[in-house]
């Protein structure tokens, strides 16, 4: 490879590998910040269909989202979320915006949820124990059997970041030597 197309890609690759390293590292301290010091409240999966919108992969036969890997879900914020249950709350209703300090629901998907297929324990209609925070109602993270397929997942990203990383100050220090 010649000099100057291998300090290119060598800074390429390096500079990608940096931020999906940091992404990491970021994504990873927020979702165990929100799991030890979110409120948790039981929010309920909501079909994206709900919302009057077309689901994208309707076309597909998947009318109600459940190939979405990221669910839709819906969880109550405010004086309602310290009972920590869900109380008749419709699947469309935004009733305060979020972050605003009244009670109502707020609709957000997990952080952190990065499966090909919807696990069948979050179909639309099913109740989930989630994480939120309290400045900022639209982060949630799934509480408690989340942890293991998200930590695989993490561990792919990380894996490609810190071999993007590797391969591109390789490619730099190949460039510099000679």
């Amino acid at each position: 490879m010649e000099e100057p197309t291998a300090l290119a890609a060598g800074v390429v690759l390096a500079v990608f590998g940096s931020a999906l390293l940091l992404w990491c590292a970021a994504e990873l301290r927020l979702r165990h910040r929100l799991r030890r010091h979110g409120v948790r409240v039981t929010a309920r999966v909501v079909a994206d269909g709900d919302q009057g919108r077309t689901p994208y992969l309707e076309s597909y036969g998947d009318a109600f989202g459940e190939l979405d890997s990221a669910p839709l879900l819906a969880y109550p914020v405010g004086s309602r979320a310290e009972a920590g249950t869900l109380r008749a709350v419709p699947d469309t209703a935004v009733d305060g915006p979020a972050g605003s300090g009244r009670s109502g629901t707020v609709l957000a998907r997990p952080r952190g949820h990065t499966p090909l297929r919807r696990p069948a324990r979050l179909v639309p209609g099913t109740d989930v124990q989630v994480a939120y925070d309290v400045r900022r109602p639209g982060r949630v993270v799934l509480a408690g059997t989340d942890a293991a397929p998200a930590l695989l997942s993490d561990l792919f990203w990380a894996l490609l970041g810190t071999s993007t990383l590797a391969g591109g100050l390789s490619l730099l220090g190949a460039a510099l030597i000679r």
